[in-house]
């Protein structure tokens, strides 16, 4: 017989698989991401609710837990096996808001704490009368879990009614799901009128692929009908090789209707027995509990390996996103240097201010006309670069994530911000000249603002601006004038090179946001690892 592995070497591996999987972040949206992350919950649910707790604790009561559809009688199942109401059910749908959970009074402790799903807030009260609304003021009723205690159930067993599976509210549904991961046995109960329909059927499937402990119940089942419904409902399980699952009917009886009443002792008294014996009889609890729990250990095999493939997915795309992005930019930096190598910016009215210089045209006049000038021309090369970031991103699926198209508008402009630059780079560059200037051996120096022009144009006009580069010699010498456009143009390199990476940076801020990195593909692929040889 297959017993429990509950070494604490084994908990270590498991925590620390749980949390790596806690880590793992799917937030571009890839075809694979949805399921991705569905997924990942869903281990999640299942490590912290159930396989856990589980191991540390192996002797805690078994968890049944019911699921099934709307309307499929899963409250009244529970009552009916209890003895008495203590699940809401009705003709509202979805009937049961509030998660119950029902164990012996030996057993309260177990669960009063938060050994088993955490996220839920406890409320109890020894004898709660059926139907009443049992939540603390401003709770939210999808994470209150209510606790009861009956004495008609025998201890080390525990029923948790789950809400509606299909539930119209979302929150049921999530939660639902969460509930059943926790579970030693899943008692899926369907109806006779609804039992080919496929959400039933998807948690049939799903407990077969974890090989879970699972029981199926048919219920509201007419008379006149059993013996064929139930015959079909065989063929079915047996087809999707669940024939050995066992399967319990309850006939379609006055108390099922609306939910009020409960059934007869004799209508749930099959599976009652069932479970008292798998309480009660240690090899057949024994047998719950590891195929249960070895059945979500098993998958891991496949799930672990699936999420990460899907983190590599996302780092694959935030790498294709964050390349369109540099590679743009750094084509149009490259572009902008051949532009000022020919002289582009001396060109519309910084050309006419400088022919016009000095006579018409003063050097303040003249800088101005170039710093306009070279702020439009880095202007462009941004907004081409950003063109271009969007033509490539437009065939990237990833790039549709809110956080990558919904770019918040901020006060300072490209325009302003590039103004800014331009503007620093013309001071710095007066800065230059008047150093220049003050280290001359001459009784009568030129004027600052003149040479600041005057380089500034040898640098930005290109052949055109020969001129300036010999009217700099004649004022500051031939070396100072060498020395002083080699300094401007490793400024204007710099602050080209800054204006650049600023704008770039700004475009890839909100993906470096989504924190897509490659560890936890090599993490999850690691933490699995040591939990096999654990195993």
């Amino acid at each position: 017989m297959v017993t429990l592995d509950v070494r604490p070497q084994l908990l270590d591996a498991l925590s620390a698989l749980r949390d790596r999987v806690a880590a793992a972040r799917f937030p571009l949206p890839l075809p694979g991401a949805p399921r991705a992350r569905a997924n990942r919950d869903e281990l999640l649910a299942q490590l912290d609710d159930y396989l856990v707790p589980r191991l540390r604790d192996p002797e805690a009561p078994l968890l049944a837990v019911v699921g099934g559809s709307t309307g499929a009688g899963k409250s009244t199942l529970v009552n009916s096996l209890v003895g008495r109401r203590v699940s809401e059910a009705g003709v509202l749908r979805p009937t049961t808001r509030t998660p119950v959970l029902v164990c012996h009074p030996e057993d309260h402790h177990w669960f009063s704490g938060m050994r088993v799903l955490p996220d839920l807030t406890r409320v109890w009260v020894p004898q709660q009368e059926a139907g009443d609304e049992l939540l603390l003021p401003g709770e939210d009723p999808t994470r209150v879990l209510r606790i009861e205690t009956a004495d008609t159930l025998p201890p080390g067993l525990a029923l948790l009614d789950a809400p509606d599976v299909d539930s119209l509210v979302a929150d049921n549904r999530v939660l639902a799901a969460e509930l059943i991961c926790a579970a030693d046995v899943w008692i899926m109960v369907t109806t006779a009128a609804r039992y080919a329909d496929a959400v039933p059927w998807h948690l049939l499937r799903t407990a077969k692929e974890y090989d879970a402990t699972l029981v199926t119940v048919l219920d509201r089942v007419p008379h006149q009908v059993v013996s064929e419904v139930s015959r079909q409902y065989g063929a079915l399980l047996t087809k999707a090789g669940l024939g050995d699952v066992p399967r319990f009917t309850v006939p379609e009886l006055p108390e099922s209707a609306w939910g009020g009443g409960l059934l007869p002792a004799t209508a749930v008294a099959s599976l009652r027995t069932w479970l008292v014996h798998q309480v009660q009889d240690p090899a057949a609890r024994q047998r719950v509990v590891a195929r249960t729990a070895h059945g979500v250990l098993a998958s891991l095999k496949s799930r672990m390996p699936e999420l990460a493939g899907a983190a590599a997915a996302q780092y694959a795309a935030a790498l294709r996103l964050t390349s369109a992005v540099e590679g743009a930019y750094d084509s149009e930096r490259a572009r902008v240097r051949g532009r000022l190598q020919a002289g582009a910016v001396l060109a519309g009215d910084a050309l006419k201010r400088w022919r016009a210089f000095p006579l018409d045209c003063t050097a303040a006049e003249l800088l101005d006309a170039l710093v306009e000038s070279l702020g439009a021309l880095l202007l462009c090369s941004v907004t081409a670069a950003d063109e271009r970031v969007d033509e490539a991103w437009r065939r990237e699926p990833a790039a549709a994530a809110p956080e990558l198209t919904d770019r918040d508008p901020t006060p300072e402009s490209a325009e302003h911000r590039i103004g800014l630059a331009v503007r620093r780079w013309r001071r710095e560059l007066e800065e230059y000249a008047e150093e220049e200037i003050r280290d001359l051996d001459r009784g009568v120096t030129p004027d600052p603002e003149t040479v600041a022009a005057l380089v500034a144009t040898a640098l930005l006009g290109g052949r055109r601006a020969r001129v300036a580069g010999e009217g700099l010699a004649e004022r500051i010498g031939a070396h100072g004038a060498l020395r002083l456009r080699d300094r401007g143009g490793r400024l204007l390199a710099e602050h080209l090179d800054r204006v650049v990476h600023t704008e770039r940076e700004r475009r890839l801020a909100p993906l470096d946001a989504l924190d897509v990195h490659p560890e936890p593909q090599a993490e999850l692929i690691a933490a699995l690892s040591v939990l096999q040889k654990e195993r």
